[in-house]
């Protein structure tokens, strides 16, 4: 019979291509609904944590910054710990000098108050003179003392000067003038002095300055005390030697 064609009959075949093309027809909403979830919850997720990053930059900047200034507070304080502790040790330094200075002092006016001599009275006990780093500068300090017991303190002025020469010609120089404009210089010619046991000059036992004239030569120092009531005291120093 012409225009027949003869097909084998599978109808478990034509239920298996159903079955597929209902789940091609199903797949479509489901990955339009997967889209919509993913557009949804997967990205505005990324969106949120990427601001954040930023945020914990500047958490870890202020982090490290704090850090950087306690660091910098505990340096300061270490600093200023090894200060005191160097200014404590200078301090120290300088009390044990002065304590061993008093020692030296109290030994030197229990000798002093106890001298060999009998006779009561005032005593120019010595004129001491130190070099400094100037050739024509000088320190210098006076210890006036007394034997006896009298209650009445001495009173009276002392009159210094400087024997040596100028150039070729013998010179003699008042102490005041040397001291003028010098830490300590003398307001006159005569110091006065007023005392029961002791007294040094200047107080408390400091060093005062003199200058010597350029190309003067000093060989001696006389010191006078006239004294309320007494005979007036010389006494007279080599330059840097006692006689």
């Amino acid at each position: 019979m012409a225009g027949w064609e003869v097909r084998p009959s599978d109808p478990g075949r034509a239920r298996r291509l159903r079955l597929l093309g209902l789940l091609l027809v199903l797949c479509i909403p489901l990955a339009f609904y997967a889209g919509s979830w993913w557009q949804q919850y997967i990205q505005p997720s990324a969106v949120v944590v990427q601001p954040g990053v930023p945020l914990r930059d500047e958490q870890l900047l202020r982090e490290d910054d704090e850090l950087r200034q306690q660091l910098a507070v505990v340096s300061s304080a270490e600093k200023l710990s090894q200060q005191a502790n160097e200014q404590s040790r200078l301090t120290i330094k300088l009390l044990e000098e002065q304590i061993y200075k008093q020692q030296q002092d109290l030994a030197f006016y229990k000798g002093v108050l106890a001298p060999a001599s009998r006779r009561e009275g005032l005593r120019i006990k010595t004129f001491e003179l130190q070099a400094t780093d100037s050739p024509e500068h000088f320190r210098y300090k006076i210890l006036l003392s007394r034997v006896g017991k009298g209650d009445a303190p001495l009173e009276g002025q002392l009159q210094v000067s400087i024997v040596g020469k100028q150039g070729e010609q013998d010179a003699t120089l008042e102490l005041a003038a040397l001291t003028a404009g010098l830490p300590d210089a003398l307001p006159g010619q005569s110091i006065d002095f007023a005392f029961k046991h002791f007294q040094a000059i200047p107080e408390a036992g400091r060093f005062a300055e003199l200058k010597l004239p350029e190309g003067f030569i000093p060989r001696e120092i006389k010191v006078r005390a006239d004294v309320q009531g007494e005979k007036p005291l010389l006494r007279t120093f080599k330059w840097n030697k006692e006689e």
